[in-house]
């Protein structure tokens, strides 16, 4: 795996992280942690963007964060496990994975 979609990687952990925030920060300390995961999701996003295609990489950006934030909100915050919302998210999975598989790398990447 390459630099660029390590940092994307990230992006898309933040992003989990922001919009988990949004609906369970409580105190100030909460808001103030949401806020710099909103910062490092987008500055990651735009960082990885320079060497992707910016359309694969904010397909995979959202994907991932969607993803990742049902999971969750399943996991850890109890809510209703959905057979048909685990469908949905292996069907948006199995587009994210198909983009990463058809993008091309920019000359240089590889040695980053």
């Amino acid at each position: 795996m390459n630099k660029s979609w390590n940092i994307l990687f990230l992006a898309g952990l933040f992003e989990i992280g922001w919009v988990v925030g949004l609906k369970h920060a409580d105190s100030v300390m909460t808001w103030i942690l949401t806020a710099i995961a909103i910062y490092l999701s987008m500055h990651l996003l735009i960082l990885a963007s320079q060497k992707l295609p910016v359309g694969t990489a904010y397909a995979v950006f959202a994907g991932m964060g969607a993803t990742g934030t049902v999971i969750l909100e399943i996991v850890v915050f109890g809510e209703p496990f959905r057979l048909v919302k685990i469908l949905l998210i292996l069907l948006l999975l199995g587009g994210v994975i198909g983009l990463k598989l058809v993008t091309e790398e920019e000359a240089g990447e590889r040695e980053s």
